[in-house]
C-alpha cells in the first residue's frame, strides 16, 4: 500500500473464545496460545509493511502481544459483516484502508505492498472460500451488510458484492486461514521460522493426558499408553473395551457388587450403564469431560469430578468400583484406597481390577501417544498387582474376601471394616 491505513480485526486471545476449532487437538488454552502467536505474527508484518497509519479493531482488551504503532478501537456491531464495517468507519482518515484477519500469520509485508492506482477495492482470497483481507478506498457499509460470513461461499459473494456496486477489484494471492490442526500443520511445514509454526512444534510434543483421552474418547485419534520400560499399558489402551457394552468378566464383578454403586474414573460409562439395566442405583465419576458426556448420552448418571474432592453420599456407598486398572489414578494406589474408605459404608465393598501379574508394583509415571502425532506429559498413574493391593488394603481398613480371576483379568474383593 502506499499512504494508505492497514487494519487488523482480532479477538482477544482468551482460552474457550478463539479457534475452537483447534480443540479437536488441543487444549482451550494451548488453542489460545497458538491464536496469540498467530496475532503476533500478523502484527509483525503489518508494522513491517509500508503505511501511513496502523489500526487495531479489537474484541477484548490489548495484551502483552501488542506492539507499538497501533491505535486501537474496539469493535462495535453484532454480526462479523456489522464489525468488518464499522472497522472501516472507525479507521477511515481520508486513505484508503486495507483490513486483514489474525487467521494468516504467514503475512508478509510483500503480500501488503501494492498499489491502489486503477483499482477501488482489493479482496484476498483463502483456500476455505473465505478472505484473508478486504481493502476499500471509503467506508461503506454497502460493501459488507448481509454479505454471509463464514461460509465456504464468503469469498465469492463479497467479490460479487464489490462488483454489484460498480467497484473495480484488485485480487491478491490465495492464502491459507489457520483455523484447524490441519491448517496449523501445513502452515508450519510451509512457513517454519513463524512464532505460531514455532509453537506448534513443542505443542505437539507436550499434549495433557487429559486432551489425549478426550481424542480417544471422541474417535478423532487412537491412544496408547507407554509405561517407562516402553511397553504398552494394556489397561489404559483398550478404549474398544471401554467403549462396548459390558463384557461376560464385566458382568462378573457387577455380580458381586452392593447397591448403590460408585464407579471411580467410569469412562464411557459400560459400567454404570449395566448396572442401571440391572436396576442397581449407580454413579460414574471422571475427570474427562468428554467421558461423562458419552456416560449421559447412554442414559446413566455420572458426575465430572476429581475422586479427591467432595463427592455425593460420602460414607454411603455400597460398593466403590476401580475397574480397568484405574487403582492406579493418581500414582499412589495406598491413597486411592483410603480414599475408597472414606466413601464406602461400614462393612461395604471395594472392587479393584489389578494387574494380571501378582508382583507388579509399578508407581512410574506413564506416557500417552496419540495417532496424530502428539506425546502428553507424564501422566502419574500406577500399576499393581494383588500382592502390593494387599499391602495397601489392609493399611486402609479394607480386608479381602475374594481374589478371582479370568484369563486375561484379575480382580481383589476387599471389605470395608
Amino acid at each position: 500500500m502506499i499512504a494508505g491505513t492497514l487494519i487488523v480485526i482480532a479477538k482477544e486471545p482468551v482460552p474457550g473464545r478463539v479457534k475452537t476449532r483447534l480443540q479437536t487437538e488441543f487444549t482451550p488454552g494451548e488453542a489460545a496460545a497458538l491464536a496469540r502467536a498467530s496475532l503476533s505474527d500478523t502484527l509483525n508484518a503489518v508494522r513491517a509493511a509500508p503505511a501511513c497509519r496502523r489500526v487495531l479493531a479489537l474484541d477484548g482488551s490489548p495484551g502483552p502481544w501488542l506492539l507499538d504503532g497501533f491505535d486501537v478501537v474496539a469493535q462495535r456491531g453484532s454480526g462479523l459483516d456489522e464489525r468488518l464495517a464499522a472497522a472501516f468507519e472507525d479507521a477511515f482518515d481520508g486513505t484508503p484502508m486495507l483490513l486483514v484477519g489474525m487467521d494468516t500469520p504467514q503475512l508478509t509485508d510483500e503480500h501488503l505492498s501494492f498499489d491502489w492506482q486503477g483499482y477501488d477495492a482489493v479482496l484476498g482470497p483463502t483456500e476455505d472460500g473465505g478472505y484473508w483481507c478486504l481493502g476499500l478506498r471509503l467506508p461503506d457499509r454497502r460493501a459488507l451488510i448481509g454479505v454471509p460470513m463464514s461460509t465456504e461461499h464468503t469469498g465469492r459473494d463479497q467479490l460479487r458484492r464489490l462488483r454489484t456496486l460498480g467497484l473495480r477489484v484488485l485480487l491478491l494471492p490465495t492464502l491459507r486461514d489457520l483455523d484447524t490442526p490441519r491448517d496449523a500443520a501445513l502452515i508450519t511445514a510451509a512457513h517454519p521460522s513463524l512464532r505460531v509454526s514455532r509453537l506448534y512444534r513443542r505443542l505437539l510434543h507436550t499434549a495433557h493426558p487429559g486432551l489425549l483421552f478426550d481424542q480417544a474418547l471422541g474417535g478423532t485419534a487412537n491412544v496408547v499408553a507407554i509405561g517407562t520400560d516402553g511397553l504398552t499399558v494394556p489397561s489404559l489402551s483398550e478404549l474398544e473395551r471401554w467403549s462396548s457394552p459390558a463384557d461376560e468378566v464385566d458382568k462378573l464383578a457387577l455380580s458381586r457388587c452392593e447397591g448403590p454403586v460408585l464407579d471411580i474414573g467410569c469412562g464411557p460409562g459400560r459400567i454404570v450403564t449395566a448396572l442401571a439395566e440391572r436396576g442397581v442405583p449407580a454413579l460414574g465419576v471422571d475427570i474427562s469431560p468428554r467421558a461423562v458426556s458419552l456416560t449421559t448420552s447412554r442414559g446413566a448418571l455420572a458426575l465430572r469430578r476429581p475422586v479427591h474432592e467432595r463427592l455425593p453420599a460420602e460414607g454411603r456407598w455400597g460398593s466403590v468400583l476401580l475397574m480397568d486398572g484405574n487403582i492406579g489414578i493418581g500414582g499412589d494406589p495406598a491413597a486411592l484406597l483410603r480414599r475408597c474408605r472414606e466413601l464406602v459404608r461400614p462393612g461395604g465393598l471395594v472392587l479393584v481390577e489389578v494387574d494380571p501379574d501378582d508382583d507388579l508394583d509399578d508407581t512410574a509415571p506413564i506416557v500417552l501417544r496419540s495417532s496424530t502425532g502428539r506425546r502428553s506429559t507424564p501422566l502419574p498413574w500406577a500399576r499393581v498387582g494383588s500382592r502390593a493391593l494387599l499391602r495397601h488394603a489392609l493399611a486402609a481398613d479394607l480386608y479381602p474376601t475374594e481374589d478371582w480371576r479370568t484369563t486375561n483379568r484379575a480382580f481383589l474383593t476387599l471389605r470395608a471394616a
